[in-house]
């Protein structure tokens, strides 16, 4: 019987069925990360058996023949298909780029480049001009991005993407046509209404711990009630406590034994209590010998076990393989 596959690694075979040619033209259509994702599943897929194409194929066909009803518009029929094909998670951004069908440009170019590239192009603008930048970046690179920008700058630019509260169309078409000459890139500038505490909220889930700190630290020395809203919409590593008992079975596998001890060092009673309840018994009795023999860790190697965990966890999330909680304001310990 055919292994459950994911469903990045249903569309890698569905594209590698395709043939080289076909499957060029549809990734040319895809975002960055849409290409980033398919891409690394066409290289580590293995053992892919005729049952996996037919299954894959067979999947496409029939949304195919129950999308095709007369009556059925051009531009739902292309989003059901999509959806149906890559799951909702991963097709929005490519339907957005299908039905909007505009010319990408230069604020869309930017995904394409190392966040390096976009911190050595923007850190001589105003901090409100690398705010927008890095809200309309995915917030992983932005966060990166983030990294590679002066410290003195950091605080001040979360700070301002927390606040931003859409930009006038105008505005935006200029900067993203300022960057299209610099860039020579394509995409589309699809919305004024960027930034935002999510976004913020976002881009901080991204860094590390110790940077994470620093730029809420500044934040809540200019407005400490903003810090807390931002706080509020972060998911920390205490809010795994709200994901279902499946949804912790089917991220413990993705997670090593070394990183899971560490992780758990930092964590209450209820949600190591959560993790051993959906572990076996002989695992669970093997994790809790390993916590014994551990000892004392450094504070810093904890948050770095659980800031992996969490990357993990949002990896499976935007796959549709977990549903993650509820955000809550729990910090990390």
């Amino acid at each position: 019987m055919a292994k459950k596959r994911t469903f990045s690694e249903q569309a890698a075979i569905f594209m590698m069925s395709l043939g080289e040619g076909s499957a060029a033209e549809v990734l040319r259509h895809m975002e960055p990360k849409e290409v980033q994702k398919i891409g690394t599943a066409m290289a580590s897929l293995d053992r892919v058996s005729r049952t996996d194409i037919d299954q894959v194929i067979h999947a496409f066909l029939q949304a195919v023949q129950e999308l095709t009803s007369l009556g059925v518009g051009a531009d739902d029929y292309v989003r059901k298909m999509l959806q149906s094909a890559l799951g909702d998670e991963k097709a929005a951004g490519l339907i957005d780029r299908i039905l909007v069908g505009r010319d990408s440009k230069g604020l869309e170019a930017l995904k394409w480049l190392d966040p390096r590239a976009i911190a050595d192009m923007i850190r001589h603008e105003h901090p409100q001009i690398v705010a927008i930048v890095l809200s309309h970046l995915d917030p992983d690179q932005a966060a990166e991005t983030l990294l590679f920008l002066p410290d003195r700058m950091q605080s001040d630019i979360v700070l301002r993407i927390a606040t931003l509260d859409g930009v006038q169309p105008s505005a935006l078409l200029e900067l993203d046509e300022v960057l299209e000459r610099q860039l020579s890139g394509k995409n589309t500038t699809k919305s004024s209404m960027i930034g935002g505490v999510r976004t913020a909220a976002n881009i901080l889930n991204y860094m590390d711990s110790s940077k994470e700190s620093i730029v809420m630290e500044g934040i809540t020395q200019v407005d400490e009630d903003l810090a807390e809203r931002i706080q509020e919409l972060m998911f920390v590593f205490g809010n795994l406590i709200d994901v279902d008992d499946r949804g912790i079975q089917t991220l413990l596998r993705e997670v090593s034994t070394e990183v899971l001890v560490l992780a758990i060092k930092g964590a209450d009673d209820d949600l190591k209590d959560k993790i051993f309840r959906n572990m076996s018994k002989r695992a669970g009795e093997m994790l809790r010998e390993d916590l014994e023999a551990r000892g004392p860790v450094r504070l810093s190697e904890v948050e770095a076990a659980q800031k992996d965990i969490l990357a993990i966890a949002r990896k499976l999330s935007e796959a549709g393989e977990i549903v993650l909680g509820a955000k809550g304001a729990e910090a990390m310990v």
